[in-house]
């Protein structure tokens, strides 16, 4: 990884922070043009998954109460306000009022106990 790539990623958390289908971790990311992003990570089959906290239907954020984006049965992120159910391996809404249509990935890694984030570019579809 070069330096410049290097300096792109941005410390989010510590790894402890994420258990297997638990609460996930919400931050902000800068989007260039766009200001401080709403995002989060959870782990999801022992793979981090990252995706901006909007749903596909209308922006508004998935969690019920802060870091709560999976249903009951741990399976699946749901959006709180309109019940859309997603797919946590690739963030396909599988069920509501956005079926087809996907959550906006976000990149991030895991090293040495630190979870890091790379801001989205303009090309971004948030």
């Amino acid at each position: 990884m070069s330096a410049a790539d290097e300096h792109a990623w941005i410390a989010i958390g510590s790894s402890e922070a994420l258990s297997e289908g638990g609460d996930g971790l919400r931050f902000e990311l800068p989007m260039p043009g766009r200001g401080m992003m709403q995002a989060f990570c959870v782990r999801h089959e022992g793979v981090l998954r990252a995706y901006l906290n909007q749903c596909a239907h209308v922006p508004v954020e998935l969690d019920w109460q802060p870091g709560r984006f999976f249903d009951t049965t741990g399976l699946y992120l749901i959006c709180a306000t309109h019940g859309a159910v997603y797919l946590p391996d690739n963030g396909l809404c599988v069920g509501g009022p956005c079926k087809g249509r996907s959550l906006v990935p976000v990149a991030i890694r895991e090293e040495a106990g630190q979870l890091w984030a790379r801001p989205l570019d303009r090309g971004s579809s948030a």
